[in-house]
């Protein structure tokens, strides 16, 4: 291969990966929505469950909160990626992602 050819699937020199608003290639925007729907359903699934447990009285300090979950497994590991590079999501590591502040409620 010589100098000026490039390999398949590597952004030209002078773009970087990542620098445009739009996702990146072979995730759809519908996938991404779809997504983030999973998401907030699983969330709030979750958080209603933490809530009911059976652990906690009358008296109790009252619901902790869920703020972390794993994502829905049906979605790649890049899609998740990609919603936080977009900074819908945020990374809380060991595989848990959160809503950005601002996407909550």
């Amino acid at each position: 291969m010589t100098e000026n050819q490039q390999q398949p699937g590597t952004p030209p020199a002078n773009e970087l990966p990542g620098q445009t608003g739009q996702p990146a290639a072979g995730i759809t925007p519908e996938t991404l929505k779809s997504a983030m729907k999973a998401f907030k359903k699983r969330l709030k699934l979750t958080a209603l469950d933490e809530d009911s447990s059976l652990g906690r009285g009358p008296f109790s300090s009252g619901a902790k909160g869920v703020y972390a979950i794993q994502p829905p497994n049906q979605f790649p590991h890049e899609v998740w990626q990609e919603l936080c590079r977009l900074g819908r999501l945020r990374d809380s590591g060991h595989g848990m992602y959160e809503l950005v502040k601002d996407q909550q409620g």
